[in-house]
């Protein structure tokens, strides 16, 4: 005595399959566009180039350093190591803290490269 038709428990097995895979179809992204993020006013621009050993980079050219405990974000504004990044030269916002040292840096997607920043510390004075 077969209690369940096969076409209702074909139906059902659909049916339960199609709402199990719902959530996973939330998941992705809605656009493409990428997303501009904000970034404090301190912040300045420059092409950062990070050499084979860390903490050692360039800034625009100039040798510069990382500050133990730098802070590097990807694209997508997940942490990045310093030396995931070695040999690699990227468009970035950066900020020192007192010592001088580049302590947060954000590497730039394609909108925000187009807003224009700041290559440089403005001075107290502007004559």
């Amino acid at each position: 005595m077969n209690r369940c038709p096969s076409r209702l428990a074909g139906a059902l097995f659909a049916l339960a399959a199609l709402a199990a895979a719902l959530p996973a179809a939330a998941q992705t992204a809605a656009d493409t566009q990428p997303v501009v993020r904000t970034f404090p006013a301190a912040a300045l621009r420059g092409e950062m180039t990070v050499s084979p050993t860390p903490p050692v980079i360039t800034l625009d050219g100039k040798p510069d350093r990382l500050s133990p405990g730098a802070r590097i974000r990807g694209i997508d504004n997940r942490p990045v190591m310093s030396g995931a990044l070695a040999s690699q030269t990227a468009v970035v916002n950066y900020l020192r803290e007192p010592t001088g040292n580049v302590h947060e840096v954000w590497i730039l997607n394609s909108a925000e490269i187009k807003l224009k920043r700041p290559n440089t510390q403005a001075s107290w004075f502007s004559l």
